[in-house]
């Protein structure tokens, strides 16, 4: 299983010079699994490089969304596959409160976007599992989702295949001021004994002052869950779009001094755009 960081911020794209080393995109993460299988998380503008990629391939493509805020859809219309003639996109749309499976499509179309989403010419298929249906099958993975804890819902996944595992949870809050959709522990047993747990970490606990409710999770608290699982990597994902390259790498030293204290295992980094790990 190959695993590739396309984009890395959360809110909006973070263009110039201080933001090089991570990256400015939003929200978007390859796997590829050993069967050949590829398996896109989130379609922020990260996704638009990505494109450029697998446009030189003819296989499906599987996307996997979260939910429908605008930095996770964003990159969509400028992926280059979607202009394919007979190339298959299979769409899975996140758990969000309002259903609104095909808003990754509307997005293109009336005032919002000059091409028109009934123009492509891929064969794009949105498919929507039902409630409760939270395990299947794709490729040789065993995929499985549970709720985030987020303003208007939505999912987050796991990837299982021969024996290695990703956990890929971003826009969520793990102590939000509302109900909560997931608890803390029922996130811990998601995340058991991953390879890799990819986990929102957009802000510090000083900011959550000011930001509390908005559904994301400081970094603190993502290490903590990571340490939990028992996960062996993890990578801080969402980076805050106003973190300059230094002050990520600041928050990175922070996590890390957390991990030394206790003595854990864990391996810890900030997530980048064109890093690639092979699980």
């Amino acid at each position: 299983m190959q695993v590739t960081f396309y984009g890395v911020r959360g809110s909006c794209p973070s263009p110039g010079a201080e933001f090089v080393k991570y990256g400015g995109n939003t929200a978007c993460v390859h796997v590829e699994l050993d069967d050949g299988t590829d398996i896109i998380l989130d379609a922020g503008t990260g996704i638009k490089n990505l494109g450029q990629k697998l446009i030189k391939k003819t296989n499906d493509i599987h996307l996997l969304l979260t939910h429908n805020h605008w930095d996770h859809i964003q990159g969509f219309p400028f992926f280059a596959p979607i202009y394919q003639p007979e190339r298959n996109i299979f769409i899975t749309p996140g758990q969000t409160t309002l259903a609104e499976d095909d808003a990754i499509l509307r997005q293109m179309g009336a005032s919002y976007f000059p091409v028109d989403y009934t123009t492509l010419k891929a064969n794009i298929k949105i498919v929507a599992r039902p409630q409760g249906a939270d395990t299947w099958t794709l490729g040789s993975a065993r995929i499985c989702r549970l709720r985030i804890n987020h303003p208007g819902c939505g999912s987050s996944f796991s990837i299982e295949e021969n024996g290695k595992k990703v956990v890929y949870i971003t826009d969520n809050e793990l102590y939000p001021p509302y109900k909560k959709s997931t608890e803390f522990l029922e996130w811990v047993e998601f995340s058991r004994d991953a390879d890799l747990i990819i986990h929102d970490a957009q802000y510090m606990m000083e900011d959550m002052q000011y930001k509390r409710g908005w559904g994301h999770s400081d970094a603190e608290e993502a290490v903590k869950l990571a340490m939990a699982s028992r996960a062996k990597q993890m990578a801080l994902y969402s980076h805050d779009h106003i973190r300059t390259d230094e002050e990520i790498e600041k928050i990175e030293q922070h996590c890390k001094g957390i991990i030394d204290i206790v003595d854990a295992k864990l391996v810890l980094f900030a997530a980048a755009e064109g890093l690639s790990l092979c699980l």
